[in-house]
């Protein structure tokens, strides 16, 4: 009948139109030839159109990636509860605009080996094949790839009532992000941990679908409470991540990319509350929450072929195309519309075919998915589209309501023409401000201006080359040739040229030798003009600017008005009554192929944005959001905002007690069951927690002994001296001629005497160091604790202890003198009372001391290793030092070396180390190919949240510079097996966060004497100065 042949032609058209957004194709006869020979199949349909532009063959694996991010078609699947008219993505309609987007986004993962795509290839049972063989090996990948925990649980503790993190277990920075933001939702997170299963499903699921989704549920019930009631800063995900991967290998999944996973996430909650919903209501028809939460309708009103038509359809998340759009409004208003509209509006029979979309539902939860990606039909593959797109914080759906449908068309018409109007105006102006008819324009009030300057300008009576003497060169220099031969002796002085001329040979330079004749007029001027034509011309180019200026305003005004009145077009009351917060932005950093995911979400009760980056959440800004969300800056845009209804609080209010009137928190929340198994692992942390505490008491206890035996047995290792020809032999020197030189100025040379002028002799000594302005190659703190001491303020009494334990070694007994010296050295020692010389305070200084000198080992180490190019071995030296050295200097200004100066090595270490792994990678070839990723995974990543904690500029550029070179391949040419490590690598190098996530034990430290020591700091430090002369 009519009426299905009208419905039939609908239905084509949305095929072509299909077609002509996947491909980029416009030719509609190819359109149509596509759809004939593929019977009406859109995967087939897209083969072949690929395949007519391309004949390279295609080697045979395909990969699909998880990380992949796409963009989807303009509806989306409703799942059970979707009406017959319901447009399903995921289903298994072949005429379903994703089943192509799918396709054409499987070449993104094989886009660097090839530019031609084979029909066969781009069957989709290859997606699915690929995507499974994808979660295989991300189910398989080692420990080493994810994150790795703090042994010290206390840096795992959850601080008061911070938002917990979740962990990223091997490329689920996606799952963080979407979960995260729909538990943030209250009202969802009260669904989620108040559902209980159907009773009739207990004990036996009926259905693999009860047999998937129930385990989901509860998992997810799990995650939550843990999320909620946790002591924990971050709680692991992998039981829920591993029931939805496997999902994956199923053969009625159709998409598995990662805005795919929040569509198959509300399909499973859909499922498992219809479920529940059906089981509730008896003889009445069941509400679903999870329809009633996410899902809305909208009215398809339509002219195809001349004849209209109207449909009401459901939607879920609503796709959105980027490219060509500056703002979410201009995005809606082109999705609002397809086609040629006129006929809607007209009695005219018109064979014109188009639609509009009249939102009748909105949810409250209303979600946009922006298609950040389009089909390149020359490259083969899909490419993220980084251009900026701005989002308000507050959106008004009003002029999108079918309700509202006569006011907006009307709207929609002012504001087409006023644009249309805006065009000319635009034009005219652009003719004031760029005149002439030549290539160069300038604006029309300027020239009069310029015209007027000549006229006004001073007459000249000759010409611009007349007082130009051409015989010589510019600048009053003598030229090539010669002067011509005098006649005779009374010419000669007055021909011959000074003598310095003759004798150079001159060189022209037109920009430094040329100088205007003092008569020069600085602008051209008239040759004759007499003054009543200065007057005439005077009074027109006056009159004639004074016109164009008013002219030029009254443009500039009119299209500020425009402006305006199109800003303001829907901002009275009755277009404002619809209003939709902005709850989370989901943000994407990266390339087509892979990148790196986290969620903005608005936390109402503390007014802020929390950024939600896995294990991390910190408090964030909109400022921040703007400038990784909007787009154009680096490679991170948002790819999905979620919007709730403003009129209806309930989305995000707190829970309160039937009874008390109080509001339900933590625990409090709960049902018995997950409060029970919240309970049981707080209950397995704070035992971990104990454990550790524990440990760590005895430890500290054994180092206390340690410490108290080696205080009463021996001195400070530096202070030791085993024998004459030992390490410390220099000390034993200074200590000797400190003896020697009191012994000489001294009458009395009883040994207590004598000591106490040693010491006031070596103390001296050491002081004039300490105050010394030294080169940087000499740092006299290596010399002598005493100066490392006096250079960060140690107590008097700390001094003194020290120095006395140098006179008290027993090495000093090789002659009597000596040796009654250390005896009242020791006895003085031994006189020392507990509360005269804090020993703990004491050991605290000497141990900071030994800091000291670990840190100078590792780094001189480093930077002898960076110098000869051993950047793999230098690395971890250079790493530990800064880390330490940082340490020391929280304490004072002379307790460490040189920042800078370890960080510019620290951070060239890394750029080294950078270009040598992708140079390997580069090459194509194996074991390089593995080595240099090697470097990148163990070495590089690891240290990447150090250059990012601290925000240092230059420590951001090179973590930047070192990202951007990785990505830069995603646009070459490779084989499939360097694009699938590439894929795999990609997401741990734009990982975020500042989270330490597994690391290197410290290098073990070689031995140096201080003598060995201080000629090794010297050496490297005057290779190296203290500031480096280049860098970042």
């Amino acid at each position: 009948n009519h009426f299905s042949v009208s419905l039939f032609r609908q239905h084509q058209q949305t095929l072509l139109n299909q077609l002509r957004e996947v491909t980029g194709t416009t030719d509609i006869q190819l359109l149509q030839q596509a759809l004939q020979v593929s019977n009406g199949d859109v995967a087939e349909a897209v083969a072949f159109l690929t395949e007519k532009n391309s004949k390279v063959p295609q080697q045979d694996e395909t990969t699909y990636y998880q990380t992949s991010q796409v963009a989807s078609d303009r509806y989306i699947s409703v799942g059970s509860q979707a009406d017959t008219n319901v447009i399903d993505l995921t289903g298994d309609d072949k005429d379903d605009l994703q089943r192509a987007i799918a396709l054409s986004l499987e070449e993104s993962s094989r886009a660097f080996r090839e530019t031609g795509i084979t029909d066969e290839e781009q069957a989709i049972s290859r997606v699915l094949e690929a995507s499974i063989a994808e979660n295989k090996a991300s189910l398989k990948r080692t420990h080493t790839e994810v994150w790795s925990d703090s042994p010290n649980p206390h840096d795992r503790k959850r601080i008061d009532s911070c938002p917990v993190g979740l962990k990223n277990v091997g490329n689920t920075c996606w799952f963080s992000a979407v979960i995260q933001s729909l538990f943030n939702l209250l009202e969802f997170q009260r669904l989620v941990l108040n559902y209980s299963p159907p009773a009739r499903v207990l004990d036996l699921p009926r259905n693999q679908k009860e047999h998937r989704n129930l385990p989901f549920m509860q998992e997810l019930r799990n995650l939550f409470s843990l999320m909620v009631g946790s002591k924990r800063k971050y709680v692991d995900p992998s039981r829920a991540v591993e029931i939805l991967k496997d999902a994956f290998k199923s053969s009625e999944s159709q998409q598995q990319d990662v805005s795919e996973f929040t569509h198959k996430l509300l399909d499973w909650l859909e499922d498992a509350f219809q479920m529940k919903a059906e089981e509730d209501s008896v003889g009445e028809k069941p509400k679903n929450p999870m329809v009633e939460l996410f899902y809305g309708r909208f009215l398809a009103v339509g002219v195809l072929e001349g004849k209209k038509f109207e449909n009401t359809e459901m939607f879920g998340q609503y796709p959105l195309q980027v490219n060509g759009f500056k703002d979410l409004h201009e995005c809606l208003e082109a999705a609002m519309v397809e086609g040629e509209i006129e006929s809607l509006h007209s009695a005219e029979n018109s064979a014109r075919s188009g639609q509009e979309h009249w939102f009748t539902e909105l949810p409250p939860v209303l979600t946009f998915e922006l298609s950040r990606f389009e089909f390149n039909q020359a490259l083969g593959r899909p490419e993220k589209i980084h251009n900026k797109l701005e989002f308000p914080s507050m959106l008004y759906m009003d002029r999108y309501m079918d309700r509202n449908r006569e006011i907006t068309r009307i709207k929609r018409e002012e504001i087409r023409r006023l644009k249309e109007h805006l065009t000319v105006l635009q034009q005219r102006l652009e003719r004031y401000l760029s005149y002439g008819s030549g290539p160069k324009r300038f604006p029309l009030a300027d020239v009069l201006q310029y015209a007027m300057e000549f006229a006004s300008s001073k007459p000249v009576c000759t010409s611009p080359v007349e007082d130009i003497d051409t015989s010589a060169p510019p600048g009053g220099t003598t030229g090539q040739q010669l002067p011509p031969p005098s006649s005779g002796p009374a010419s000669a002085p007055a021909a011959a040229p000074p003598a310095a001329q003759q004798q150079r040979v001159p060189v022209h330079k037109p920009f430094t030798q040329s100088r205007l004749p003092p008569d020069l007029p600085m602008h051209p001027a008239p040759r004759h003009i007499t003054e009543e034509e200065l007057r005439v011309l005077e009074g027109c180019l006056h009159r004639w600017r004074s016109e164009v200026e008013n002219d030029t305003r009254d443009l500039q005004g009119s299209i500020t008005r425009i402006h305006r009145t199109i800003e303001l077009m829907y901002s009275d009351k009755s277009m404002m009554q619809v209003p939709y917060r902005l709850h989370a932005v989901l943000v994407h950093e990266g390339q087509a192929n892979a990148g790196h995911y986290w969620a903005y979400i608005y936390d109402p009760h503390q007014r802020c944005w929390m950024k939600y980056n896995d294990i991390s959440v910190t408090k964030s800004s909109w400022e921040e959001l703007v400038r990784d969300s909007f787009g154009g800056y680096r490679n991170a845009s948002a790819y999905c905002l979620m919007y709730i209804n403003d009129k209806k609080p309930f989305l995000i209010e707190e829970e309160f007690d039937k009874e008390t009137g109080q509001i339900l928190s933590g625990m409090d929340k709960l049902p018995p069951d997950l409060k029970q198994y919240v309970k049981e692992d707080n209950e397995q942390f704070d035992k971990e927690i104990e454990e550790w505490d524990a440990m760590q008491a005895r430890k500290a206890q054994q180092e206390k002994l340690a410490l108290a035996a080696a205080a009463a047995s021996a001195d400070p290792e530096y202070l030791e001296q085993p024998s004459p020809t030992g390490d410390f032999k220099h000390l034993q020197e200074d200590t000797e001629r400190a003896i020697s030189r009191a012994a000489a100025e001294q009458e009395d040379r009883s040994p207590e005497v004598l000591l106490n002028a040693a010491i006031k002799l070596e103390y001296a000594r050491l002081l004039r160091f300490a105050q010394e302005d030294t080169p940087p190659e000499l740092d006299y703190r290596l010399h002598h604790v005493i100066v490392y001491f006096i250079q960060n303020e140690a107590p008097k009494k700390i001094l003194e202890r020290t120095l006395l334990t140098q006179f008290a070694d027993r090495n000093l007994a090789f002659d009597e003198r000596c040796k009654s010296i250390m005896q009242v050295a020791r006895a003085k020692l031994d006189l020392i009372k507990p509360e005269e010389v804090n020993m703990d305070e004491y050991e605290m200084w000497h141990q900071d001391y030994r800091n000291f000198r670990e840190t100078t080992v590792l780094m001189v180490t480093g930077l002898e290793l960076f110098q000869k190019s051993n950047y793999v071995e230098a690395l971890m030296y250079l790493i530990y030092s800064y880390q330490y050295n940082r340490e020391l200097l929280l304490k004072g200004l002379y307790r460490g070396h040189d920042e800078e100066l370890l960080g510019y090595h620290r951070r060239e270490c890394l750029l080294k180390l950078n270009e040598q792994a992708a140079a390997m990678f580069e090459s194509g070839e194996e074991p390089e190919v593995s080595t240099g990723l090697g470097i990148m995974n163990e070495l590089v990543v690891p240290c990447i949240p150090l250059l990012l904690a601290q925000e240092a500029e230059k420590d951001l550029l090179a973590v930047e510079d070192m990202r951007n070179r990785w990505c830069s391949y995603l646009g070459q040419e490779m084989e499939a097996n360097l694009q699938e490590k590439l894929t795999d690598f990609l997401p741990k190098l734009l990982d975020c966060s500042t989270e330490i996530k597994s690391f290197h034990d410290p290098p073990k430290l070689p031995s140096y004497s201080t003598l060995e020591l201080c000629e090794r700091f010297g050496r490297i430090m005057a290779a190296v100065g203290r500031a480096p002369g280049e860098g970042r």
